[in-house]
Order: structure tokens, then sequence, then C-alpha cells
């Protein structure tokens, strides 16, 4: 697996220190159940008793809101736009228990913002940060400035892959310019839909040789969430699945993936 160097960015030390309660959800590719694992994190840190933020950093393709049946007033754009600060954009979800920050959903100007914009914007958010316990970004899917610098506010970044072989090479690839642009960061490895719990970790062998081959770091494995048609029905029905399904297979790999993050940490 390889791929083209991107350009870097500057690191920016003083800003990661201060952010190790953020994590940014990533993957290569679109399609993997970035979003819908990025929703359910947050709902699961939420209901182990976390303050929790999800932020919708995908300036692109924003549709947390849409995932949640969310018509928020308030969103991204308009703080870009200089109306409101980051923390005024906050809403409550209530049935999950968590606040979210949506993007501008079915809009791709955000996906335009100036490098230094989306650095202040990166630091506001490290700033926000404070006063949760846990803020979970849900990022782009690529290796774009926009994912880039609001990945590099992170202190620990999941990356999530499925069993396509087009998504496991954007998986390294992301890992690879991450672990290039910031060496040394707490990069995991998420695999979603996956046919069992050991083919999930036979695909992330896959990916770990690939990356202590060639990148000589050693990603851990943060989980594997099984297959679940009832993904799609909570999906559909645009209602978190530890709300709609709370048992279902996928929503207790979510939790056993909070569980370790909770006594880890």
């Amino acid at each position: 697996m390889s791929t083209p160097d991107a350009p870097t960015l500057a690191p920016r030390p003083t800003v990661r220190a201060k952010g190790r309660n953020i994590i940014a959800i990533a993957s290569g590719k679109g399609g993997v159940g970035k979003t819908w694992f990025a929703i359910t994190l947050s709902h699961a840190l939420a209901r182990a008793g976390q303050k929790v933020l999800l932020f919708d950093g995908d300036l692109g393709l924003a549709n947390v809101d849409i995932q949640l049946g969310l018509m928020p007033k308030t969103d991204l754009g308009s703080v870009v736009a200089g109306r409101m600060t980051l923390n005024q954009a906050a809403v409550s979800f209530d049935a999950g228990g968590f606040d979210v920050i949506a993007g501008r959903s079915g809009s791709g100007t955000l996906a335009n913002i100036p490098l230094s914009r989306l650095q202040l914007l990166g630091d506001d958010l490290v700033t926000l940060a404070g006063g949760y316990d846990r803020v979970v970004v849900d990022l782009g899917a690529g290796v774009e400035k926009s994912i880039r610098t609001f990945s590099q506010s992170a202190g620990t970044i999941m990356v999530v892959t499925t069993d396509e072989p087009t998504s496991l090479t954007d998986a390294y690839a992301f890992i690879k310019v991450t672990s290039m642009e910031r060496p040394g960061s707490d990069l995991r490895v998420v695999v979603n839909m996956a046919n069992s719990t050991r083919e999930g970790e036979r695909i992330y062998n896959t990916l770990l040789k690939a990356c202590e081959g060639f990148l000589k770091i050693s990603p851990p494995l943060a989980g594997v969430i099984r297959r679940d048609l009832k993904v799609r029905e909570a999906i559909r029905n645009q209602t978190p699945i530890m709300t709609r399904s709370p048992n279902a297979e996928a929503a207790a790999d979510v939790e056993a993936i909070v569980e370790r993050l909770v006594r880890t940490r």
C-alpha cells in the first residue's frame, strides 16, 4: 500500500497538548460508517456519564444533523460567517444526552475555507473542549487540508476501515500522512461492518502489517464493530441505534470501545 506524500501543515504543539480529550473520527474514504460511528461513540460516552460534544467537521458533506433527525437553527456556517461563536452554535441533543455542533448540510461552501481560518477554528474547538469530558469530531473522508487541520487538534484519532481493499488502502494513506506530519500521534483503528470479531481482527492485522512494514508504527486496534442490519434501520429512521435498538450487536461493540477508552484514559 502506498500514497503520494501530501503537503505538510506546521504542527501546533500547544494546541495538541490542550486537545487531549478530543477524539477525531477519520477514514480514508467515504461509505465506511464513519459518521454513524461518531454519533454512536458520542452516545455511548454520554451513557457512560461523560459530558460530550459531537462536532461535525465534514466541511464538504456534513450530515450528522441528518442522521440525528435534527433541524438546528445554528450551524458551523454561522460561525465561519462571523454571526456567532463556536460555543453559541452548540445545541443539545436531549435524546442522546450530548451536545452537537452541526455542519451545513447540502453545501460545499465550507470546504473552501482558507487554511488560516481553519486553524483558528481548530483552536476555538480546543478552547471549547475545555468545558467537556470528550469532544468527538466527525472528519470528512480523505486527507484534504481541512481534515488534516482538524485532526491536528485531536489527542486521539480513530481511523475507520472495512474489509474493502480501497477502504484499507485509503485508511493506510491517512495513517501515513498523519504519522508523517505528527510523529507519535495516538492513532487507533476501528474495523466496521465486519462479519465477525475474528474477521475484523484479521482485517486489522492486514492494515497493521502494512503500517509496521512501511511506516514502522503499530496503531492499536480500538475495536471491531460487527455487521448489523439494525444499523441501517437506525440511520433510515434518523435515530441513534442505542435509542432504537440498544441491544444490537453493533451497539454493544461501540460500548466495548468506550469501556476500553474510559478505562485507559
